[in-house]
């Protein structure tokens, strides 16, 4: 299934787009993260796990993905996030830290642990509009996003 093959080339040598990215996040719920994405106007679908949220990224043109990372390990500052890309029937999973990119991971490895939506996701065999839970960066308001935030911040407070 996961391998750490290289993106396969597309006819004119450029890496394959992907067909699937998702941000996998250490981050409690899905709303605080959509949120803060809302604000950095990176559009994703974010769905809770085991592990912490997951953004599943609506843009996969060029490097898209690689942009959602560094947007989304900015915004979480040092804390580590991991990008995992399919594209053509292979996986490649690299780690991100404050906008940066780190060391590509064993895909196999990432997956060997995993909650069965991470997968599920991943192989396209569930949308995140199907996850219990989701919540999309796509069309909140900067005011909606500030308000999920402060309740965010007002809950762990407690």
């Amino acid at each position: 299934m996961a391998d750490d093959a290289p993106t396969p080339p597309s006819g004119d040598g450029r890496p394959a787009a992907a067909q699937v990215a998702l941000v996998v996040t250490p981050v409690a719920g899905p709303g605080p993260l959509a949120a803060t994405c809302a604000m950095a106007k990176v559009a994703v679908d974010v769905v809770p796990s085991t592990v912490g949220a997951i953004a599943v990224c609506r843009d996969l043109t060029g490097g898209a993905p690689r942009e959602a990372a560094i947007a989304i390990s900015r915004l979480l500052k040092g804390v580590p996030v991991v990008l995992l890309e399919r594209s053509g029937g292979h996986v490649s999973a690299s780690r991100w830290l404050d906008g940066e990119q780190g060391e590509d991971l064993a895909a196999g490895l990432v997956l060997s642990g995993a909650p069965e939506v991470l997968e599920d996701l991943l192989l396209g065999t569930t949308t995140p509009a199907e996850v219990d839970g989701a919540v999309s960066s796509v069309g909140l308001s900067r005011f909606r996003a500030l308000r999920m935030l402060a309740a965010s911040a007002r809950a762990n407070r407690r």
